[in-house]
């Protein structure tokens, strides 16, 4: 009798996962007729700064296939991201406190609409600025023809790298939501945090200082918004834990 309600939460996330796989897969279906069209759409960036007479080339013989859909498959993923975690708030709402419904829900869809921001920032600012460098500083002699496979996985490590940046702020609010530390705490630490998040952008940019730059300066300023938030949060608990003791 003890088990019924553990098998009766593990039917209820093996539904809530199979109505994700769904909705990937949905989406996957009606993206695939244009996988070579987001391809283009994708290499646009680098296109635009070949050398005239240069192209992209693909090595293996099945990469003109399978990366378009392999394209086209994390772009599934991307845009059920909102439906996937919709399904997780499902399953975990019934559980949470009202206090912390109240503030996982604004978290869950803040996150995905700054994932979203990091990734439109990447493409748009980043990735035209970092290949006109890499196509300006190439050695003479050389010509310049990218592997479409390598490229994509060039372009979603820093899709990935933009879009964990700009999570900044949820990751600030979780902290010190859960007590792990603290809105004067961190701002203590401001300098410190400001030289993590160029060093940061070292190692996950391409290696010129305009990347770098264009990944920690907006770091730095969603911290700063992280903090703002948090602490309009923490404002607001105490004004309500003083009404009820009133």
């Amino acid at each position: 009798m003890s088990d019924t309600p553990l098998i009766a939460h593990l039917l209820e996330l093996r539904r809530r996962l199979l109505r994700s796989l769904l909705a990937v897969g949905i989406v996957f279906a009606a993206l695939a007729y244009f996988a070579n069209d987001l391809y283009t759409l994708l290499a646009k960036p680098l296109l635009q700064h070949l050398p005239s007479g240069s192209s992209m080339i693909a090595t293996d013989v099945a990469a003109p296939f399978f990366t378009p859909f392999k394209l086209v498959m994390m772009l599934a993923f991307a845009l059920s991201v909102p439906f996937v975690l919709w399904q997780i708030w499902a399953f975990i709402a019934p559980g949470l406190y009202r206090r912390e419904k109240r503030l996982i829900a604004p978290l869950l869809l803040s996150s995905t609409l700054l994932f979203y921001a990091g990734i439109a920032f990447a493409y748009w600012v980043v990735l035209p600025l970092a290949m006109g460098f890499f196509t300006s500083v190439a050695p003479e002699g050389v010509t310049i023809a990218t592997d479409i496979a390598r490229y994509l996985d060039f372009v979603l490590a820093i899709f990935f790298a933009f879009g964990l940046a700009f999570e900044t702020p949820v990751a600030i609010i979780l902290l010190i939501w859960s007590g792990v530390t603290s809105v004067e705490s961190l701002r203590n630490k401001r300098p410190y945090v400001i030289v993590a998040a160029f060093a940061i952008g070292m190692l996950l940019t391409p290696p010129d200082v305009i990347s770098q730059t264009l990944l920690a300066v907006p770091m730095w300023l969603l911290f700063e918004l992280g903090l703002l938030v948090a602490s309009l949060y923490r404002k607001r608990e105490a004004v309500e834990d003083q009404s009820r003791v009133d």
